[in-house]
């Protein structure tokens, strides 16, 4: 821009020159010739041409440049905005990633809270529950409890071998068994049922002897008598209705042992 405007200056100043030749006319003849004056005009003009050029290149060289910087700066704002796109790109797939994996979390802690409830549900059915039962309370396991009831299921539908097989079994597996009194007396009652009197006498004093306070021991010993009787042991079947009477004598069976007694005699 300077060199532009010193070849104007130059320009102004040369022209400026012709002028005053031309007004001074023949009395300034003495001072310039003509050859000199076009010498001088010449050199003005090759010096503003050559001015002129350099301006123009360097005006070519500065828009070559500002062309180049524009260029280099139109490709910089391509990469940042490919790269800001890039970039958004990035960040959706790992908001997605991360909704995914939130969501996988949510559904895998969810399925371990149903398999730890269902567990605990499990456990819970095979933890032994207390029951009450012919005036006892006591821990029963589920096993032990179903294979009991169904023990006593088949007694009462009268099949009475198998009930005693099973409530035999019973007492083996489940050796201390809160069920072990009422067991004893429906095994006495199935083998006394089949006529297996020797049988059922013994389960039925184990019973007494084992549980003298349990609700069946009065009962037991009914039918302990009622075995001897059968066995023709009478002496025995009256010792054993005396013994109910005076063990027991506010008791239902008491009062059908006095009964019997009194058939006895």
């Amino acid at each position: 821009m300077r060199a532009m405007l010193l070849a104007r200056s130059l320009l102004r100043a040369g022209l400026l020159s012709a002028s005053l030749l031309c007004v001074a006319g023949p009395s300034s003849a003495g001072l310039f010739d003509d050859e000199e004056a076009r010498r001088a005009i010449l050199d003005l003009r090759q010096k503003i041409e050559t001015l002129r050029a350099e301006s123009e290149q360097r005006t070519g060289d500065l828009q070559k440049l500002n062309a180049d910087d524009s260029s280099q700066l139109r490709r910089s704002l391509v990469e940042l905005q490919n790269q800001l796109e890039a970039g958004r790109a990035d960040n959706a797939r790992l908001r997605g990633q991360v909704e995914q994996l939130a969501k996988d979390l949510a559904d895998t802690q969810r399925k371990q809270k149903d398999t730890v409830q269902m567990l605990e549900d499990r456990l819970r059915k095979l933890e032994p529950t207390k029951i009450s039962w012919e005036g006892r309370e006591f821990f029963v396991e589920v096993a032990e409890k179903r294979d009991f009831d169904a023990a006593l299921a088949v007694f009462r539908k009268g099949d009475f071998a198998v009930s005693e097989a099973l409530f035999s079994d019973f007492l083996i597996r489940y050796t201390g068994s809160g069920y072990r009194p009422s067991a004893l007396f429906w095994i006495g009652s199935a083998q006394y049922a089949t006529k297996d009197y020797k049988g059922a006498q013994a389960n039925f004093r184990l019973l007494v002897q084992q549980s003298p306070d349990h609700v069946r021991a009065p009962e037991a010993l009914l039918a302990l008598a009622n075995c001897q009787i059968e066995l023709k042991d009478m002496r025995a079947g009256r010792k054993t209705l005396e013994e109910l009477m005076a063990s027991y004598p506010t008791s239902e069976a008491a009062s059908a042992a006095k009964d019997r007694l009194a058939r006895l005699k």
